[in-house]
């Protein structure tokens, strides 16, 4: 050992002193082993390792063999020993270092050795530390620059056995342990763009052999290695590996525990972190390579296919954070969430698209994933989250309409792409502010700001969106009061339905917030003092908000009060001290702020009536306070005096200012009000629902009797009264633009208003007494008469406010009604103002008067009113009725039918999940036929389906004498929306399909709108069914046939498929028959898109994929069909002598649309002529052939058809007076500016088309060309038999003007020259 020593130290020595020689030969005598051996103990022991490394490159000069040799050993050995982990880190740098400096002195062969050291020990699995691995980049640079190596028994350039390595390399098996030190190893090796291309993909299939924990520093290196190219490649790899990982992850969850051992049970929480650090690394290389972000959004545009996951859109989210990238980010987003919808509906809406795709992968799904899985520390990807919901909002809300009303429905049931969008990004809002505590704050603050700011537009769907937080989470609102009550400053500027929504809203709250809800009432009673109306009207819908849901201990639990929004996580009891004690006073003292509206104008006194029954029923204690402001308010327009006529006082309810007339107190709707308010309480107390002090009860009780014998003295004073005591005549004036009219108007109105609610009222406290019965009668005499007169009189000068012209019988009461009465202009009326009614809910979701806002109890009156008006239909036929009525208008089997026509919408619309408990109502034989409760909706609607068969066969059976137009259309309208219902794959629609066609196949009423119908009917259904393009050939020959050939010459061969179509009915026919040729041509143009979408994603991912020969695509196949029976059909249009007008303008956009796809489907197939070189395929040949030799040259000869029919209709023209030759002139250059469009697009997509066969045609080596024929030249035309007939013409008029020259010698010589000065 102490001899060892001293060699190394004389090494030492023999180094520092320049002594080469004595070192060189003091080497030689060393062994190889004890050379190693010096040099392991050297550098185990961490001492003079390099400093003895370096020593023995000094004496082992590169010039002599057994220096070269020296040096390679040391290699050789140190290497390994750096690998082996013995050494200590500073120690195997060191090493490295020395070594990669000396790496370009080894002469080639050494060189190679070392390199193929490296491979062997990679492909060994011997390099897991990757200690050593600096080494090999520097060594294969040196290689890489050597001029020749000996490779086998010839020779290899350095540079080329430099490939030959990376190649094997990357060609063997990796020990998953190495990949990342390989991968960082590589970032310092040159290599080309093919080797760069192999190396990645061969990391990226190395990814799902190793652990998830290493994935994200493999990803990191990946990113590095990005910087030499293959960008793409990288983040497709990363990608599609997530997405594999989330799918196999959602399986797992699906199916509980996998009992497949050799599949990886990958664990959520772990898998979401590793996904947030890769995403981490992406962002924060895409922030140093912009480039790297441009690919991303390159490959995400690319491929078109299927482009998202969950993962991806997390990634997204991230580099929204970037501000160069964000706009970028939210444009795409937002059109890919528009597309998914758009394609979505596409499928569902044709039977045809979902046999030959398969179910797309919902976004909607994706995103919501993506918030799921943010909770896992994501804390990149919430404020994307964020910033997305509220474009989503934003962009796709309801939009206001004309004067402010919103065009779409409620989200609840949103059908349309952009109602979806508008609904997603309410759900992406409302579970990220469930899931993430640090953005409840900003989501809270956006959504009061835009319930602040857009007043011009609707912000239903924001309210929507602040009910669901405060409902999932009410005490964290709390948190946040401050903002809340900010919001609360601005109510009396806010629009009437926001203020209503709001409050809604966030009503749960203030019940656990005693200084929330002071403030409103501060806000609440400044606003009733505002100078602003909308604001006075706002405070009284709070201030009537608040008595509704602060109920007094004691209160009656009506079925309205259970519809009061509350929440289990709102500790808020009524029993509790705070609110057994305060909310008496605190209601008390609302209503004492309420009765200061009393003196205000009538849109807020009718705001106070319209809610104080609601208030009533869901705070019955308060039914004295209320009961006794009524009674006082009646009183002073209530004339006391039993012998005055008339019982009140109008004049007092008027007030003018200037030369103006309006409404001061909107007397109907008090009286209306008293009466529900007085007929429910005294229906409680007779109950003996509620317990009371004595001395309240007389007290009601009194108040009760005085208000019984007012509202009877009102009937019998108003029967006796006449027109003339309430100021009007039959001969007075009612228009509104004189004030004498107006003051007319308002007291016809109010004098209807009160004799309605009288009927209301006696009605229902007639209890079968015939008196009463007959005091209705009497009052709705009173309210005909003045109804008459109104309809006489007014004409256009109809009251314009709504709210006053609108019945005030209730909706509860219009069904008792409608159940009891049978005949006469009493039920005209009620089934009239059913109608009303209906139509209200259909638009508004509400009704006028009491349990108007309650959906139960208004869906429970719907079906009341429905049944009888399907009783009253099916059981009194229109024929019977309708002898002798026919001067009175519509009669009441079209109102009933009508109204069931509305109610079906409205169900539809309103109730869409209750259709079925709704039909099960409507028991219309009596028997139980109407199948009952337990049958299924499907049964129920095929029932209700043969009910209106049956009647639309009765009307078509019985004749031109017996037919009614509109009842018929009434009737398809119907059936068209209870088909609906049926599941397309059903028997008993396919049925319904069957008797549409059998009845439009049978049917020869010549009735335009009655066709248009049933067309369009069968033509809905049949999408649903199968594709209706053979359907449309066979309807294009019967209009051929009924309309004849454009050549007047060809006799057309009479068929007729469906006896519907006739020469009336065939124009509008052609229209439909257009407009569905349309839908199929956008449904073929949607499939290429799709498919040339895929080309472009499969070049990207997969290189070029063989389809195989003589095997044809199934939805190429399809789309080429398709087409083909549409060029047969517009074949058989082309040449049908069409009234020019709206049908020749449709068929040229339809026929230059046909066109342009026949052009797309070229591109296409030259775009795969480019990818796959094969064999076009026969149908697409035929296809062309159909379309060059039998459509062209048809269109041609139809353009000059539609130019001719121009010509002559307006040659007569000429012959008329100056006035109404200008109008032809006029209209005859309208259509020639329109025509002037229609025929030069027709003929630049026709050659369009030429142009690309020829394009296709040398792709792919087939003459396509020698089926088209040499289109026309349209620039010069002469035709002999037109030339013939207008010289002919011409010599007639010329022979007739000589006749009468001696009597017209003035006006003869005037009209050459003005024809000459045209000319």
């Amino acid at each position: 050992m102490p001899n060892m020593k001293v060699t190394v130290d004389t090494i030492l020595s023999l180094s520092e002193s320049d002594g080469v020689d004595e070192l060189q030969k003091h080497l030689t005598l060393l062994s190889d082993d004890q050379l190693t051996t010096m040099l392991t103990n050297s550098a185990v022991k961490g001492k003079d390792a390099g400093v003895l490394i370096k020593a023995i490159f000094k004496g082992s000069p590169v010039s002599v063999s057994h220096g070269a040799n020296r040096r390679l050993l040391v290699y050789k050995h140190c290497i390994p020993l750096c690998e082996s982990g013995d050494l200590q880190t500073e120690v195997t740098s060191d090493i490295i270092g020395l070594l990669m400096l000396e790496t370009h002195s080894l002469p080639g062969h050494a060189l190679a050795t070392l390199a193929s050291l490296y491979v062997d020990a990679i492909k060994l699995g011997e390099m897991n530390s990757g200690r050593s691995l600096e080494l090999f980049p520097t060594i294969l640079t040196a290689l890489a620059a050597t001029e020749a190596l000996a490779y086998g028994k010839g020779e290899l350039s350095g540079d080329e056995y430099k490939k030959q390595l990376i190649n094997s390399l990357c060609s063997s098996r990796w020990d998953p342990q190495c990949v990342i030190h390989l991968t960082t190893m590589f970032r310092d090796v040159p290599l080309s763009a093919e080797e760069l291309q192999f190396l990645i993909e061969k990391i990226l299939r190395m990814f799902l052999k190793l652990d998830l924990q290493e994935i994200p520093p493999l990803v990191y290196q990946l990113l590095l290695l990005t910087a030499k190219g293959c960008k793409k490649l990288v983040l497709e790899g990363i990608i599609s590996y997530f997405k594999k990982q989330d799918q196999l992850q959602k399986e797992e969850q699906r199916n509980g525990e996998s009992e497949d051992v050799e599949v990886q049970t990958i664990l959520q929480d772990q898998l979401r972190h590793v996904e947030g650090t890769v995403i981490l690394h992406i962002v924060f290389a895409i922030r140093l390579d912009h480039e790297l972000g441009r690919e991303f959004f390159k490959n995400l545009k690319a491929a078109q296919s299927d482009p998202l996951c969950p993962f991806s859109i997390a990634l997204l989210l991230s580099v929204a954070r970037i501000q160069r990238f964000e706009e970028q980010v939210f444009e795409f987003l937002k059109g890919a969430i528009t597309k998914n919808f758009k394609d979505d509906q596409i499928q569902h809406s044709s039977k045809f698209l979902q046999e030959l795709l398969p179910q797309f992968n919902s976004i909607s799904n994706m995103i919501l994933d993506t918030v799921k899985n943010s909770v896992f520390g994501w804390d990149h990807v919430t404020q994307g989250l964020v910033q997305l919901g509220f474009i989503l909002m934003d962009s796709f809300g309801p939009k206001a309409g004309a004067f402010g009303k919103v065009t779409e429905g409620a989200s609840s049931t949103a059908k349309t792409p952009n109602q979806l969008a508008c609904r997603l990004g309410g759900q992406v809002l409302l579970e990220s502010f469930k899931m993430h505590e640090p953005i409840r704050g900003e989501i809270l603050e956006q959504v009061l700001n835009r319930l602040v700011t857009k007043t011009a537009s609707p912000v239903t769907h924001f309210i929507d969106l602040l009910s669901s937080i405060v409902m999932s989470a009410p005490m964290i609102l709390l948190e946040s009061s401050s903002k809340v009550t900010e919001t609360f400053d601005q109510l009396s500027y806010l629009p009437l339905s926001t203020v209503e929504g709001l409050l809604k809203a966030v009503q749960p709250l203030l019940k656990a917030s005693m200084s929330m809800k002071d403030a409103l009432i501060l806000v609440l009673r400044k606003a009733m003092f505002s100078s602003n109306l909308d604001g006075r009207k706002s405070a009284v819908a709070g201030f009537l908000l608040l008595l509704k849901n602060f109920r007094i201990l004691g209160s009656l639990a009506s079925s309205q009060a259970s519809q009061a929004i509350t929440s289990s996580q709102v500790q808020a009891d009524v029993h509790s001290r705070y609110n057994t004690a305060a909310n008496e006073a605190f209601c008390l003292e609302i209503l004492s702020s309420l009765r200061r509206c009393l003196n205000q104008q009538a849109d807020v006194r009718l705001m106070l009536y319209e809610g104080f029954h609601d208030v009533l029923r869901r705070n019955s204690q308060l039914a004295s306070s209320i009961m006794q402001t009524l009674l006082s308010q009646l009183k002073r327009y209530f004339e006391p005096e039993q012998d005055l006529l008339p019982p009140l006082k109008l004049e007092s309810c008027i007030s003018a200012h200037g030369d103006q007339v309006f409404i001061q107190e909107p007397l109907a709707h008090l009286l209306c009000c008293t009466v529900h308010c007085l007929l429910w309480n005294q229906n409680i107390r007779s109950g003996g629902n509620v317990s009371n002090d004595e001395d309240d009860e007389d007290e009601e009780g009194g108040v009760q009797s005085e208000l019984h014998t007012i509202l009877e003295s009102i009937t019998k004073r108003m029967i006796k009264s006449e027109l003339e005591d309430f100021e009007l005549d039959k001969c007075a004036e009612f228009s509104t633009s004189s004030s004498v009219g107006v003051k007319n108007s308002i007291y016809a109105v109010l004098v209807m208003g009160l004799n309605e609610v009288l009927m209301e009222y006696n009605f229902i406290t007639a209890n079968y007494s015939k008196n009463h019965f007959e005091d209705v009668l009497e009052l709705f005499k009173r309210y005909h008469k003045v109804s008459e007169i109104l309809k006489e009189r007014a004409g256009k000068g109809r009251p314009t406010s709504s709210k006053t012209s609108r019945s005030l019988l209730s909706l509860g009461f219009i069904s008792t009604l409608l159940t009891a009465l049978f005949s006469g202009d009493f039920l005209r009326y009620s089934v009239s103002v059913a109608l009303q009614k209906i139509q209200q809910l259909e638009e508004t979701g509400h009704t006028d008067g009491p349990e108007g806002q309650s959906p139960d109890k208004t869906f429970c009156h719907l079906c009341d009113i429905t049944s009888v008006l399907m009783w009253r239909y099916t059981n009194v036929p229109s024929t019977v009725e309708d002898a002798g009525k026919k001067e009175k208008g519509q009669s009441v089997s079209l109102l009933c039918l009508e109204g069931l026509l509305r109610v079906f919408t409205t169900v539809l619309q309103r109730f869409p999940t209750r259709m079925s408990n709704f039909l099960s109502s409507l028991d219309v034989s009596g028997e139980g036929e109407a199948e009952g409760e337990g049958s299924d909706l499907t049964e129920q609607t095929a029932f209700y389906i043969r009910q209106f068969q049956r009647a639309l066969m009765n009307q078509l059976s019985g004749g031109e004498e017996g037919f009614n137009s509109k009842e018929a259309q009434l009737l398809v309208s119907i059936l068209s929306i209870l088909s609906r219902q049926h599941n397309p794959s059903s028997q008993q629609f396919v049925q319904m399909i069957t008797w549409t066609v059998k009845i439009c196949k049978e049917t020869n009423f010549e009735d335009i709108s009655l066709t248009k119908g049933l067309l369009s009917l069968l033509f809905n259904m049949h999408v649903l069914y199968k594709s209706p393009v053979s359907l449309l050939w066979e309807m294009c020959q019967d209009i051929h046939s009924q309309l004849g050939d454009i050549d007047q010459d060809v006799e057309v061969e009479k068929q007729s498929h469906f006896a519907i179509i006739s020469m009336k009915t065939a124009a509008s026919t052609t229209l439909l028959v257009l407009s569905q040729v349309g839908k199929v041509l956008d449904e073929v143009d949607w499939l290429i898109a799709k498919k040339k979408g895929q080309i472009g994603s499969d070049r990207t991912i997969s290189g070029n994929t063989q389809q195989p020969l003589g095997q044809q695509d199934p939805i190429e196949k399809a789309v080429t069909i398709q087409l083909g029976t549409l060029l047969t059909a517009l074949h058989e249009l082309v040449q049908t002598a069409l009234p020019t007008g709206p049908c020749t303008d449709t068929l040229m956009r339809e026929l230059s649309r046909t066109y342009s796809i026949l052009t797309t489907l070229t591109k296409y197939y030259i775009q795969l002529c480019a990818t796959q070189p094969g064999q076009l395929s026969a149908r697409l040949e035929k296809l062309v052939k159909l379309s060059g030799s039998h459509l062209t040259p048809q269109c041609y000869c139809f353009i000059t058809y539609v130019q001719s029919g121009e010509l002559t209709a307006g040659g007569p023209e000429k012959l008329k007076k100056k006035k109404k030759e200008d109008e032809a002139v006029a209209a005859a250059s309208a259509k020639v500016l329109r025509e002037s469009k229609a025929i030069p697009n027709l003929i630049f997509n026709i050659e369009q088309y030429e142009k690309f066969l020829i394009l296709l045609s040398k792709k792919s080596k087939v003459n396509l060309m020698q089926y088209m024929k040499l289109s026309t030249s349209r620039d010069f035309r002469i035709n002999a038999a037109t030339l013939e007939a207008a010289l002919q013409e011409q010599e007639q008029q010329r022979d007739e003007s000589q006749q009468t020259e001696d009597s017209q010698v003035s006006e003869e010589n005037q009209a050459p020259k003005k024809k000459r000065r045209k000319q």
